[in-house]
């Protein structure tokens, strides 16, 4: 497997635990507006080599989560802002543009430091 996009948790929003139960995490580079800050997982680097593609796996702290469908703007939005939300809800089509689906598992509760990694 090679590496498509790594990175590492710097902050955590204080309402990002009320959208588990939702199956949902939202991810933003450090740089997110004040007023979104309180629900995103935040993060430093942003690098993505290629483009993320359905059969891909994403990994938080080595928990594997295969992806079942990438909205059409995931891959813009991740380069560009460090923001996609993540859905872990095992949807094959990506009904909102800037979500990345994943199978229907239990999340692995991020935190500081936590890595979020996507393979090939």
């Amino acid at each position: 497997m090679s590496l498509v996009y790594n990175t590492k948790v710097t902050s955590i929003g204080p309402l990002v635990e009320g959208f588990y139960p939702e199956k949902m995490i939202i991810l933003f580079k450090d740089n997110a507006p004040d007023e979104l800050a309180d629900y995103c997982v935040m993060h430093s680097i942003n690098d993505l080599k290629e483009d993320i593609k359905e059969g891909y796996t994403l990994k938080i702290d080595g928990i594997d989560y295969k992806i079942t469908a990438v909205g059409d703007v995931v891959n813009k939005n991740l380069r560009d802002l460090g923001h996609i939300c993540l859905k872990f809800d095992g949807s094959t089509k990506a009904a909102l543009e800037g979500t990345l689906y994943l199978e229907d598992k239990e999340i692995k509760e991020v935190s500081l430091g936590s890595e979020i990694q996507i393979l090939a």
